[in-house]
């Protein structure tokens, strides 16, 4: 993603009077440079690392043998406590054909060094998006398949914006048509050179060189022989209450494979409830109305809290109230010609922030702010009233905070008050 970005922007600018005469693309470099990053990353989480904490690590598959006792096929553990911490994997659907054809999931496409001539991504999710538009912007042809609508868990006015800008930069997407069939070609004369037919239920056919399975992730239980620990889950995953625990007291699951909210930060959030429970004794519950998400696309797509639609359900449409500031009243936005987008913010009637989304190049790092806010039960008046520098884009973010009170300001009664006021 930041290597596409890079490309992106390396682009001639001409509003900016920047012209570049030619700009050149290594599809094979930029694979090598996420192998770098990753290999520098790698340390955090190594067998080194936690074995000079003091952890001993076992690198084999293990599995139940009882409630107190997990085995592999070398070693056997017995323990007070136990933490399931498996994570997920690729969701495969169960297609005619795609087990006839090479494809791959997020685990395997960034090791594939070929740039793709026509990349087809079956699913229009976070993954879907961010590497459509990644590969595209790397010189390769890319279309999305989604049999339902793109990012439909997030705020589709939104949605709608970032859509709008991933077919301008030449992105195909295709919504409400699933796959129904895929295809091998057989046929390698030179004018046939695509590998891989997608059928969809439409009708319509594509030619691809690549494919990407994007619709979702499965938790990683199937080798952990849960039943011979008596240990309840479904297909969602493990099943556990709010402090984390499994139906078996000592046992908890965390991340992943808990059948919650499928994000990095949210294992290392439940790392620290389990260590709570476990080692201090504190009932620690998990509190899921501000967890925040965000889809690494350019410009980048965040939000924390309820959406309108869990809004409304919880507290009446007519109990909430929805805030918007435009990237286009942003002079940093302005300046820097990145005007396609927003802030959005869902608030009680009586000013307590319940939820908010960001369409912007920096909505990451600005959706912390009303993390925060929401974490504390905040009303619009705290945001509303924090100095923000300028010009920056987080100072949309007091913008739309600000208009929560614009429509009182401006009132015949505000009016009449300051008016009597001004006498004095």
């Amino acid at each position: 993603l930041a290597a596409s970005k890079a490309a992106y922007n390396a682009r001639s600018k001409a509003n900016f009077g920047v012209r570049v005469a030619d700009t050149k693309f290594d599809f094979a470099t930029a694979k090598k440079y996420v192998d770098s990053v990753i290999a520098k990353i790698a340390p955090h989480d190594s067998v080194s690392r936690f074995t000079s904490l003091g952890v001993t690590v076992i690198s084999e598959y293990a599995r139940f043998k009882t409630a107190h006792i997990v085995v592999s096929d070398t070693y056997e553990v017995r323990a007070k406590y136990i933490v399931i911490a498996t994570g997920s994997t690729a969701l495969i659907p169960p297609i005619p054909g795609l087990d006839k054809v090479p494809y791959h999931t997020n685990e395997t496409i960034f090791t594939d060094y070929d740039k793709p001539d026509h990349l087809v991504i079956i699913g229009g999710g976070p993954i879907g998006v961010e590497m459509a538009q990644a590969h595209n912007r790397l010189g390769a042809k890319v279309t999305i398949v989604e049999a339902l609508a793109v990012m439909g868990r997030d705020d589709q006015e939104l949605v709608n914006i970032l859509k709008q800008q991933l077919m301008h930069e030449g992105v195909t997407i295709i919504e409400g048509a699933g796959v129904t069939k895929i295809d091998q070609n057989t046929d390698s004369s030179p004018q046939r050179d695509k590998k891989i037919i997608v059928r969809l239920a439409d009708g319509q056919v594509l030619h691809a060189s690549h494919l990407l399975v994007a619709i979702g992730r499965r938790p990683t239980i199937d080798r952990l022989d849960l039943d011979m620990a008596g240990i309840d889950h479904n297909t969602k995953g493990i099943i556990t209450n709010k402090r984390l625990r499994t139906n078996k007291k000592h046992i908890y699951a965390i991340g992943d494979v808990a059948g919650r909210q499928q994000f990095t930060h949210i294992a290392g959030y439940h790392a620290g409830i389990v260590i709570r429970n476990i080692l201090f004794k504190l009932p620690a519950k998990i509190d899921n109305s501000a967890v925040p998400w965000v889809t690494y696309c350019d410009p980048e797509l965040a939000h924390v809290g309820v959406t309108i639609t869990e809004a409304s359900a919880k507290y009446g449409a007519h109990n909430i109230s929805i805030f918007t500031s435009p990237l286009a009243d942003n002079d940093r936005a302005i300046a820097e010609s990145r005007t396609e987008g927003m802030v959005k913010v869902i608030t009680h009637k009586k000013g307590r922030i319940l939820g908010a989304s960001i369409l912007a190049p920096a909505a990451g790092e600005m959706i912390l702010a009303w993390a925060v806010a929401i974490t504390a039960g905040q009303k619009m008046s705290t945001m509303a009233s924090v100095i923000a520098p300028y010009p920056t884009y987080g100072d949309a973010s007091k913008r739309v905070a600000g208009s929560f009170y614009t429509e009182k300001l401006f009132s015949p009664r505000i009016k009449r008050l300051v008016q009597f006021l001004l006498k004095f």
